[in-house]
Formats: C-alpha cells, sequence, structure tokens
C-alpha cells in the first residue's frame, strides 16, 4: 500500500490526530483504567474489521495510540521501490473509525499533548557503525533499516525510540554526536520551545523552523524540537 503525502493527511482531516515522525498520534482521556480497557477492547474489534491495527498505550488518565503501516511503499525519484514504516490509507480508515468509538464512548480527545521521541547520530560511516547499534538497541540485525531506505534503526516491538544517522564528516575534535528528537504537535511547538528557553535553554538554529528548532542546555547538548509541517492544517 502507497505511503501517503503530506497533503494527503491534511485532506483526510483527521482532528483527533497528529502526523507526529512516521506515525498517526492520538491520546484519549479516560476516567479509569477499565474505561480505557473497554475502549481498546472496542477499538481491538473494528481493527480485526479492517485488518489493522494501532500500538497502544493505557495510563494514568490517558489512552495513547499510534498508526503506522509496517510496509508502505515509497518510491524514490528514479522509481525505486522501497518498504517503509509510514501512514497509508488503512492507518486514516482505522483512524476515523476510532473517532468515532472515542465518541461513542464519550471520551475526549487531547491531540496537543500527543509527542514522540526519537535519537539521532551524527556519524560519517552510518553503515559501519549501524550494525552494532542494532544488536545494541534491539539484539536483531533486521533492525538495520527496517522500514527505511536507510541504516536507520527501528525496533519492530517498539521497546525503543527509533535511531537515525544524521550526516557528519571525520574529525577529530571531540563533540556532540547524540541527540534527542521531540516531535510534537504543531500547536504546542512555540510553547514547548519557550518552556524550554525560560528553564534556561537557548535557542541555537530555527533555521529550520518549524520543521527543527535545535535547543541547548547550559552544557551546549542539543534537543530539537520536530513538527511535520507537511501533514499540518495551514492557518
Amino acid at each position: 500500500m502507497d505511503m501517503m503525502k503530506g497533503e494527503q493527511i491534511v485532506a483526510a482531516n483527521l482532528t483527533d490526530w497528529r502526523k507526529l515522525a512516521q506515525g498517526l498520534h492520538a491520546r484519549y482521556v479516560i476516567d479509569d483504567f477499565g474505561t480505557g480497557a473497554r475502549f481498546v477492547a472496542a477499538v481491538g474489534s473494528a481493527g480485526d474489521t479492517l485488518g489493522h491495527h494501532p500500538r497502544v498505550s493505557i495510563g494514568n488518565g490517558y489512552v495513547d495510540l499510534k498508526l503506522v503501516t509496517d510496509d508502505a511503499v515509497y518510491r524514490d525519484d528514479e522509481g525505486t521501490e522501497y518498504i517503509v514504516e509510514w501512514v497509508t490509507q488503512q492507518d486514516v480508515d482505522l483512524a476515523r473509525r476510532i473517532t468515532e468509538i472515542a465518541a461513542d464512548h464519550q471520551l475526549d480527545a487531547d491531540p496537543a499533548s500527543v509527542s514522540d521521541l526519537e535519537l539521532g547520530l551524527d556519524t560519517a560511516r552510518s553503515a559501519t557503525i549501524a550494525p552494532v547499534w542494532a544488536a545494541l538497541l534491539t539484539g536483531s540485525a533486521e533492525a538495520q533499516g527496517r522500514g527505511t531506505p536507510g541504516d536507520e534503526i527501528r525496533d519492530a516491538t517498539g521497546r525503543v525510540p527509533n535511531l537515525w544517522f544524521g550526516d557528519a564528516d571525520e574529525h577529530e575534535t571531540p563533540r556532540q554526536r547524540f541527540h534527542i528528537e521531540v516531535y510534537v504537535a504543531p500547536e504546542v511547538a512555540g510553547q514547548r520551545i519557550a518552556a524550554a528557553v525560560a528553564a534556561g535553554g537557548t535557542v541555537v538554529d530555527d533555521s529550520n523552523a518549524p520543521s527543527l528548532t535545535v535547543i541547548a542546555d547550559q552544557d551546549g547538548n542539543e534537543g530539537i524540537v520536530c513538527v511535520d509541517v507537511s501533514a499540518a492544517k495551514k492557518d
């Protein structure tokens, strides 16, 4: 099934959902665990009907859902096909159904609170070091390149954050190589950045904002606030 482009996701008008990194994310507010369990059971039944299921997490006061297709088809400019993790039509169809189920259960969505965490590692030798990180993070060589045409590490079970590799020149001077990437809903990105600055952080690079805003702490360690603007509604 073909991966969906950002403008197609916007056109789907999924009010409860936000596109973060590779998938669609939603959070529903619950009063107690039993309410969440009944909701998830209904979602599971709907998934059985459609032949597709979300990744689910239940916590104190919330149910978090992620929809992503493991075998979406991506075609590059030359027409070469890759199997990747991404949003497809089946994710959109199930997202719409889950929104209906939430309404039936009288649950409110809190789309601004969704978030997703990934790791970034700058290197000039991703193909060389990726097997080490695949083994270390997941215990499986199959995690290298899973769901991406590159060397990125993705755990099929979602136990650990994805690790992607950024291009970097070889160098001898010690420098930060790892950084955290925090994907947030578009409507709260400014608030998240302001909170980090108020806590003592510094914006060191906003040349790609609002997609990417690099924040440094007082020791110079960097993190990135990320927004998928391609799938965000325009004001």
